[in-house]
């Protein structure tokens, strides 16, 4: 992706947070029609593997054995930008709308794993992410064991081996301090979580 120099994200570790933060990504791969896009829940772990797991029934894990290079799209908060937050707009009229975000790009190479042990603990770990912290939080194990089994045996697995972290954090950087602070102001106001997420990343 283009990303202008003052927009571009640095932090590695950042990054990586992000993704453990969001946990659901867009997996985009090469098919026979061209680029294909599939809206996955994923687990990071400790040594920088993306792993998800998609159903028998679909073609994308047939089609990573043929062409394993992939790319998985993580969105961070987003919002639009009124011009009339700008004081110089007040000024000198010269001002036009944008959109704040954030976004990081995973790129890497996907392996398809069909081990049952392998399934079983990457869902144990993708459950954690998402019930941890939750009162009674719900494991794995409360299923009963059969139904887990067949649930699992309709499942494939697939594990990324990310080798490039692109991120991007528009938050209005290019604007002066009077207008970073009405942008700040404004999406307070719009009352909405994703604004009032971006606005703290304005600096």
């Amino acid at each position: 992706m283009h990303v202008p120099k003052h927009f571009a994200e640095q932090d590695e570790q950042r990054m990586r947070a992000l993704i453990r933060e969001r946990g659901f990504g867009t997996l985009v791969t090469s098919g026979p029609e061209g680029p294909v896009a599939n809206h996955l829940p994923f687990h990071l772990d400790d040594a920088g593997h993306l792993q998800c797991h998609v159903a028998q029934a679909n073609p994308v894990w047939q089609q990573l054995q043929r062409s394993p290079r992939v790319l998985v799209i993580f969105h961070g908060p987003d919002a639009y930008i009124s011009p009339n937050w700008y004081a110089t707009k007040q000024e000198t009229g010269k001002a036009v709308p944008t959109w704040n975000y954030q976004v990081i790009h995973a790129h890497g190479n996907a392996v398809v794993v069909q081990d049952r042990d392998w399934l079983r603990q990457h869902l144990d770990r993708l459950t954690h992410d998402n019930e941890s912290g939750r009162p009674q939080a719900w494991q794995v194990d409360d299923a009963p064991a059969d139904y887990i089994e067949r649930m699992t045996n309709a499942l494939v697995g697939l594990e990324i081996t990310v080798d490039r972290l692109e991120g991007a954090t528009k938050a209005s950087q290019n604007q002066p301090e009077r207008n970073r602070e009405g942008v700040r102001e404004g999406l307070r106001r719009e009352g909405r979580e994703a604004a009032a997420a971006i606005s703290r990343e304005v600096p």
